[in-house]
């Protein structure tokens, strides 16, 4: 049967049931949408201003803040432009457009975890070799390289879904181009994107959370052995709040993608993939700010008008 997804696009179907929810999703979204960007940009900006803050940790922070503000933005204003609008259609091309740019968010955050897993084990385990191992050249290639891999990963991902056949349903039951959602309605094409998924789950699954968990065993050993009590809170400190972030990202990835299918999955799915792509992203600036004593200081220099500038 011919694919006749290219003429008339897919149809999605948010997780609103009535009309009567309507503005109150609506409110809610954008509040969250705002005040997620709003709160990223202050990252940023913070970091960009304050002088002692320019390591590497907070050059990474901020590519964090940044990809964070690119996840939000890449679905909610769409979400709300349907909720307003009530037109629901989006075109083959769309929504390639977006899941590709969904991936390139998604791929680059693993992989700036990744790094930041690598800068605190650096900067516990091996103190006296942190400036020469991370520096200047050092942190902008790997930086460069969290974009860089998250483009060329979202496009190796993108490619097998634009060869799926889509004949029978043209309904997608989520607010975005998921690719899960899409899998569940293709008909044809889909062994290509199980490949490609599988080489996924090893490369930007079971690896960055296996070197995570190796490094802060290594970390936690580490730190154990500092004799001063001041000298280990610091240190937990500075491990504490990367750690809350990869657990909570790492949880709430398992929870969206590896949900077994059940009677409440058209429940649970939309509401997990709110908590991982809308909720989670606002979250990690506010536990990087609130448990990083820098970050506060920076902070409440900033709205005191104490800025950092000299070099």
């Amino acid at each position: 049967m011919e694919n006749q997804t290219y003429m008339n696009g897919f149809l999605l179907l948010p997780f609103y049931a009535t009309s009567n929810y309507i503005m109150p999703t609506i409110c809610i979204f954008f509040l969250l949408y705002i005040f997620g960007v709003l709160i990223n940009a202050t990252i940023i900006t913070v970091i960009y201003i304050d002088y002692q803050l320019h390591t590497p940790m907070y050059l990474f922070l901020c590519n964090l803040a940044l990809i964070d503000i690119c996840y939000t933005t890449i679905t909610v204003p769409n979400l709300l432009y349907m909720l307003l609008s009530g037109d629901n259609t989006v075109s083959f091309i769309q929504c390639l457009t977006q899941m590709y740019f969904y991936f390139l968010a998604d791929s680059s955050e693993i992989f700036l975890i990744f790094i930041m897993a690598y800068d605190r084990y650096v900067a516990v385990c091996d103190p006296l070799h942190y400036h020469t191992i991370l520096n200047r050249k050092n942190c902008l290639v790997f930086a460069s390289g969290t974009w860089i891999s998250g483009c060329l990963n979202a496009f190796v991902f993108t490619i097998p879904v634009s060869h799926m056949s889509f004949c029978q349903s043209r309904t997608i039951h989520q607010f975005f181009c998921d690719a899960k959602a899409l899998l569940n309605i293709s008909c044809a094409g889909s062994e290509e994107f199980y490949t490609v998924l599988y080489m996924e789950i090893l490369l930007y699954g079971t690896f960055p959370i296996m070197f995570c968990l190796t490094s802060y065993i290594k970390i936690i050993r580490v730190i154990l052995q500092i004799k001063s009590k001041e000298g280990r809170k610091k240190a937990f400190s500075t491990c504490s709040s990367h750690l809350t972030v990869v657990i909570m990202y790492f949880l709430m990835a398992m929870s969206v993608y590896m949900m077994p299918p059940s009677e409440y999955s058209a429940v649970l799915e939309p509401i997990f993939t709110v908590l991982y792509s809308v909720v989670t992203p606002m979250i990690n600036p506010l536990i990087y700010s609130l448990r990083n004593k820098d970050m506060k200081s920076a902070l409440r220099r900033l709205l005191g008008g104490k800025q950092s500038f000299e070099q």
